[in-house]
């Protein structure tokens, strides 16, 4: 017998919203259950994805041991192919298919290429010992980890106050290597970097390009407008200035890097405060995102490169960068002159940048990234043309080119 609404109408009130609340509650436990299959589902994909990266270290031993060529361009178009088709048949974008597998292969050529490298300059591919401005979590820390997790069986960083720090590491055989940003697409170059290159005799070795998502990190996930104070390194800070003039009442302070502002935030304990620092940061100090991805620009990628008291030497088949420093004379034309000699020999270049020469007032250096191998004969011979057309030419080091 149903209650006459008019006579009972609290009655009627308590039963819809009680209603409501069971349905709310088992919608909630229906997307529990869901995303519990999901999860289940990230794992598979994850030890697949392993499983396949076993494979290729099997792959990169033996074509090192047959002395067989990286790359085989006719293979992976092929296998873009079945992928594209195949995605196709079980109703998956195809696009999206192709894009997930470029990715899978560029990753596999990275570690072939690395094998190689490795292999022809007596890696032991056990342990390395690297150094690093910052601490544990900072994106130097994450860069090191991308670059040498997959090729040794122990990677061991160690953190300096300094880019210079971490440099004299290296030369006083501390540690075997030390990683350095070099520039970013949004701040532009890093010039402690460049005058370290220019005067500590190092030799760049490798580049590791890392994308950089900066978060604001804070104890508790507390609302944005509640920080007034936030720390962080100057150049991270300078990558998200958009984003701090939406908080003129913010106190924006300049700290020794990402991850030890972090760990400030995490010291002190303190809700008003907050750091710029990758997620990453926030994982180790467990901290909260409370803002993410707050860059000016999105696609925020910086380089790094990784220096070594000796070069390498990097087998033609494998695309490589060369880096140079160069300084011109005084006379009129003679950077352009310079630069003709690579044109001539038609090799690419893929930066130029100015620095004033240290005690020497209104000279300048030029560094150089071409597309070369220093191996290759041809690019000898530009090398040696263009030591004749500089006042001073030094190759800071060949190296394996990333591959985006």
């Amino acid at each position: 017998m149903s209650v006459p609404s008019k006579k009972f109408p609290q009655l009627e009130f308590k039963l819809t919203t009680f209603s409501v609340h069971r349905n709310r509650y088992d919608m909630k436990k229906e997307l529990e259950s869901i995303r519990e299959r999901l999860d289940q589902i990230d794992k598979t994909i994850l030890k697949a994805v392993a499983e396949r990266q076993d494979i290729v270290k099997e792959v990169a031993a033996l074509k090192i041991d047959k002395e067989a060529g990286i790359r085989d361009m006719e293979r992976e178009e092929q296998l873009l192919n079945r992928i594209r088709h195949f995605a196709q048949e079980i109703g998956l974008d195809r696009y999206y298919a192709e894009h997930l597998f470029r990715e899978i292969i560029t990753n596999s050529v990275r570690f072939q290429t690395h094998s190689l490298v490795d292999h022809q300059n007596k890696s032991n591919g056990e342990t390395i010992k690297v150094s690093y401005q910052g601490t544990n979590g900072a994106y130097s820390h994450l860069a090191i980890q991308r670059h040498f997790g997959e090729r040794y069986g122990k990677v061991e960083s160690y953190g300096y106050d300094t880019f210079l720090g971490a440099a004299k590491a290296v030369k006083e055989g501390e540690v075997d290597l030390a990683c350095l940003p070099i520039e970013n697409t949004t701040a532009g170059s890093i010039n402690d970097t460049y005058d370290i290159l220019g005067e500590a005799h190092l030799h760049i070795v490798g580049e590791e390009i890392l994308k950089i998502v900066h978060c604001l990190l804070a104890v508790e996930d507390v609302d944005v407008s509640q920080i007034r104070r936030i720390l962080s390194h100057p150049q991270a800070i300078a990558q998200c200035t958009h984003f701090l003039s939406r908080l003129p009442r913010c106190k924006v302070e300049s700290y020794l890097d990402t991850a030890i502002s972090a760990r400030k935030v995490l010291e002190d304990g303190d809700l008003s405060q907050a750091a710029i620092a990758g997620a990453h940061a926030a994982d180790h100090y467990g901290l909260k995102v409370i803002a993410h991805d707050i860059a000016n620009q999105k696609e925020n990628y910086t380089r790094f490169v990784i220096v070594a008291p000796k070069p390498v030497k990097v087998d033609l088949q494998i695309p490589a960068k060369t880096s140079l420093l160069m300084v011109t004379s005084n006379e009129e034309g003679s950077l352009i002159e310079c630069l003709n000699v690579l044109h001539e020999f038609g090799i690419n270049m893929s930066k130029l940048e100015s620095r004033p020469r240290l005690n020497e007032p209104w000279k300048y250096s030029f560094h150089l990234d071409i597309i070369a191998n220093t191996a290759d004969p041809e690019t000898k011979k530009a090398l040696k043309k263009l030591e004749e057309k500089a006042a001073e030419l030094t190759i800071l080091g060949c190296y394996a080119k990333q591959e985006n």
